[in-house]
């Protein structure tokens, strides 16, 4: 008899980017390397590294996801995954060069993000003091 296969849920902050069931193979990433999971493997948590995440399915082959950091939670026939940003592909070129492109793009989005909340500090500040010298002035 043959194993029952996983489900597979990859959570983002702000949705489900995949629900998949009948999956028969996992490999992840972590910081001490590369494990497989298979279906009648230990339950087990890990802390995902930034890299590649594999799934197999019967019907869909080998599929990629290209992962940030996150956690992976497998508990009976159930695997969860919650990272922080996440893209699915077939093709791992195609994969690479659109990860690169997506998470470059958030990554000044942020950056500039950064830049002006630490503009609005300081011209907070400057008027604080500003106002703190006119109360010590009366």
């Amino acid at each position: 008899m043959l194993p029952e296969p996983m489900r597979l849920e990859v959570l983002l902050p702000s949705r489900v980017l995949l629900s998949k069931s009948g999956v028969t193979r996992i490999v992840a990433e972590t910081a001490q390397g590369c494990f497989g999971i298979l279906p009648r493997r230990r339950d087990c948590v890990a802390a995902l590294t930034p890299g590649i995440f594999t799934f197999e399915t019967p019907a869909d082959g080998e599929v990629f996801v290209a992962v940030d950091e996150g956690v992976l939670l497998k508990a009976g026939p159930e695997v969860r995954v919650s990272v922080r940003r996440a893209m699915l592909g077939r093709d791992l070129g195609q994969l690479r060069a659109a990860v690169e492109h997506e998470f470059r793009a958030q990554d000044e989005e942020a950056l500039q993000l950064r830049t002006l909340m630490a503009k609005l500090e300081t011209a907070c500040l400057t008027r604080l003091s500003g106002l703190q010298g006119l109360a010590r002035g009366r």
